[in-house]
């Protein structure tokens, strides 16, 4: 869908620039020279009118790229799914907009707690998917499956839609492009630093259990506390492989989806907000490794948490 609607923006862009020339300029038949020719009344009208429609749709098009509508309901990460049933007529109707349009997409932010207490909302989240066909009842409102996607970060202010719910302009957050523009800011060893701290995640630890690696140690101690029979297994498939090192935001993204499941397992402190504010891929690895550290102190009984 994202794909699509980028190359149709790049045709009509391009269509524009066509229909603008050729209102401009017509070359007069059996002539050498270019000459401007003024264009019947009626039919000018008729151009402006289709110029009009073109740019309403270039504009509707820009605003489905970079504008979201917004919930707030949690801190999600990219490949984290959600199962939810709540009754909110807001979000139904949010759910059917999206659904009527073809665009199954919105975005959605979290709530973070500062040192003092107070609870502000976070201005990066991620877009989610709605999955499947979601189930509606006047009773017992609404059930749907969402799936993070990609991360983003709200530009300027959050507006009302007109429809109940906000929306805002939205920054779309690509690791890679991050990453590589770390490499020629100020730190151009940031990135290298937080590759390497990156294979800590799998590779033998003498600290741990049969040195194993620190994502094979949590595994292990999770299921002995799932909530339910194949809770770990079905969470490692839904995330799917972990990226590589030479992917260090997204192995730290990938971490958190792990330690901070949905639903919760109590094993772990929530480190998803810091993860999706965090500015650099170095500080979102090191968040992940001391999340994953502490959650196996805290299940081994070396370091409990609470």
């Amino acid at each position: 869908m994202h794909h699509t609607e980028r190359y149709l923006l790049a045709f009509v862009c391009l269509l524009l620039k066509c229909a603008s020339l050729s209102l401009a300029f017509q070359v007069l038949p059996h002539t050498r020279n270019l000459a401007i020719r003024r264009q019947p009344t009626q039919c000018a009208a008729t151009d402006d009118d289709f110029m009009a429609a073109l740019r309403t749709r270039v504009q509707e098009v820009e605003d489905r790229e970079s504008k979201l509508p917004l919930v707030v309901i949690d801190s999600l990460l990219p490949r984290q799914v959600l199962k939810i049933q709540v009754k909110n007529d807001l979000l139904m109707e949010l759910v059917r907009e999206c659904l009527q349009n073809e665009n199954p997409f919105f975005g959605m932010l979290g709530i973070a707690r500062l040192s003092s207490g107070q609870q502000v909302h976070l201005k990066n989240g991620v877009e989610v998917e709605i999955v499947g066909k979601p189930e509606f009842d006047k009773d017992s409102g609404i059930k749907l499956e969402l799936k993070g996607g990609r991360r983003f970060s709200i530009e300027g202010e959050v507006d009302n839609a007109g429809k109940g719910w906000t929306e805002a302009r939205v920054r779309f957050l690509d690791s890679e492009e991050d990453e590589e523009a770390e490499v020629y800011g100020k730190d151009r060893f940031s990135v290298a630093r937080a590759i390497s701290r990156a294979t800590e995640f799998t590779t033998p630890n003498v600290n741990m259990q049969d040195c194993q690696s620190l994502i094979a140690r949590w595994i292990e101690l999770a299921t002995e506390r799932e909530r339910e029979p194949g809770q770990i297994a079905r969470l490692q498939e839904q995330l799917g492989e972990i990226p590589p090192p030479e992917q260090p935001t997204e192995r730290a993204l990938w971490v958190g989806a792990l330690i901070n499941p949905i639903p919760a397992m109590g094993v772990a402190m929530e480190i998803r907000p810091q993860l999706l504010v965090a500015k650099t891929a170095e500080e979102r690895v090191q968040i992940a490794l001391d999340g994953i550290l502490r959650s196996i102190k805290h299940m081994d009984g070396s370091a409990k948490m609470w």
